[in-house]
């Protein structure tokens, strides 16, 4: 039988077909406009989803397979507020994870409701793009639009009721709203009625890897599928990608170096450190994860090397590296300030350490040990928990460096796994969607079986210790910085 997986991004949504084998039979991408009416405002048309969804699935299988359909299940941009009205008519354009403009109601949860009232709740603390501020800021200043809300959903969500009537979520997509109880798999009352909502105008809650309906049959007609074809209710982004790279099941890493970077790790347990420094959300196995991101990751490298560099040459920028954890030059990547684990929005890069004798190479690997170093800092978190790993998958465009993988693996002192396929939450869903239809009895037995592992970079004792000894001065920049990054923004 055959699986779609459906990866709905910022940019673009990109489907993938894949056989119960994990074999990848094809992909399409299909792009949609991002709108930014006001500086700092970022939006999207949600029938603009639907629509190239719609146009995708048809070209992304064969006509003689389509027959052989049996599943549909989603990765999707998280965070976004899609409003719905009595018609189930969109009542202005959604509003995506990256929009920045509900900070004065960010400032209202965290300081007059509380940090400590908010992770009780929720597990977390405010951010600016997580739901429930945006939903606030709709009640502020549109008050006739947030009049006519009946129905509350999440960016994937709203393609899944377009594709199967079922107006549901799952618990890790929700996770990221500030409404849910994550600890116990419910919706805040508490939340609810900070924000100003009520539960039956929030979608039902489901596992990832549950069915929630099939095609509706206008829907399976238009694209010539099955009736039968099961629409699995499918995770947040970061969850389908863990999915994607076997980080199920207990005591489970990733890493990713993609625009931002993530650390994630699997867990049989609900877990939140005091600061709230990592988010913890479910999983979509049907546990827990922790996860901390940072806003500029390979972002960091593309930066120096195309703006201040002025070349492509990555790679031959790479070669001139050469005495690992020796360098003298340090980098703090916050180019964008930073969220894990420090959420400071103030937060600037810097350079320290450099001296007359300080060379083109030197700067580049301060760069590249500078994520992995604030990479570092997330998994002490995780630490202090009592987690402890032994390895870690990596994946993203930084993960194609094996120089960078090498840092990481030593900085962290974890063994570093290379998938086979990086396929990212459209692979992830699509095996969600393959235990939805019974193909496999768990999720951890779908990444067991499909995902594969081309090779493991492993630390250098000698090279651990040279690089902790680098990473114990590295961690005094930030807090020393604090104070002038706070004056001069």
């Amino acid at each position: 039988m055959l699986y779609i997986g459906i990866d709905l991004g910022t940019s673009a949504v990109k489907l993938l077909l894949m056989d119960e084998k994990g074999k990848i039979r094809n992909i399409v991408s299909k792009e949609y406009p991002l709108y930014f009416p006001h500086p700092g405002w970022s939006e999207q048309n949600p029938e603009d989803w639907f629509v190239q969804s719609m146009e995708g699935l048809k070209e992304l299988v064969p006509e003689e397979e389509k027959k052989n359909v049996a599943g549909i299940s989603f990765g999707g941009q998280m965070h976004g507020l899609v409003m719905l009205d009595e018609q189930d008519r969109v009542i202005r354009p959604a509003i995506l994870w990256n929009d920045g403009r509900t900070a004065k109601e960010t400032d209202y949860l965290n300081q007059v409701v509380g940090r400590d009232k908010l992770s009780a709740y929720t597990a977390n603390i405010a951010f600016a793009g997580f739901t429930a501020p945006k939903i606030l800021w709709v009640k502020a200043n549109e008050p006739e639009n947030f009049a006519r809300i009946r129905k509350i959903c999440l960016p994937k969500d709203y393609l899944a009721y377009r594709l199967s009537g079922t107006f549901c979520t799952d618990y890790s997509d929700a996770s990221g709203m500030l409404l849910l109880d994550v600890k116990n798999r419910r919706w805040s009352q508490e939340m609810l009625d900070i924000v100003g909502i009520r539960e039956e105008q929030l979608p039902k809650l489901f596992e990832s890897y549950e069915k929630v309906g099939t095609l509706k049959p206008d829907v399976a007609r238009e694209l010539g599928l099955p009736e039968t074809c099961i629409v699995a209710a499918g995770a947040g982004d970061n969850a389908a990608a863990a999915v994607g790279t076997g980080t199920v099941g207990n005591g489970k890493c990733n890493v990713s170096l993609g625009t931002s970077g993530t650390l994630f790790i699997s867990s049989d347990h609900f877990s939140v450190d005091s600061n709230n420094a990592l988010h913890s959300f479910c999983h979509a196995d049907g546990r827990y994860h922790l996860m901390g991101c940072m806003l500029s990751a390979a972002s960091c490298n593309k930066w120096w090397m195309d703006e201040i560099l002025k070349t492509k040459d990555y790679a031959g920028e790479q070669k001139q590296i050469a005495a690992l954890g020796e360098n003298h030059v340090f980098f703090l990547p916050y180019l964008m300030g930073e969220r894990s684990p420090w959420n400071n929005p103030n937060a600037r890069a810097t350079f320290t350490g450099i001296t007359m004798d300080t060379t083109r190479a030197d700067m580049t690997q301060a760069v590249l040990e500078g994520v992995a170093f604030a990479v570092r800092d997330m998994y002490e978190v995780a630490k202090s928990l009592g987690i402890h790993l032994e390895r870690t998958g990596i994946v993203g465009g930084g993960a194609k460096s094996p120089l960078w993988r090498k840092m990481i693996a030593n900085i962290l002192n974890l063994k570093v796994d290379v998938p086979e396929c990086e396929e990212g939450p459209s692979m992830g869903g699509a095996m969600l969607a393959m235990v939805a239809a019974g193909e496999y009895a768990t999720v951890e037995d779908a990444a067991a079986a499909i995902v594969k592992i081309r090779g493991t970079e492993v630390p250098d004792p000698a090279l651990v210790a040279k690089y902790e000894e680098r990473y114990q001065q590295f961690r005094e920049i930030y807090p020393a910085m604090k104070p002038v990054f706070d004056r001069i923004v």
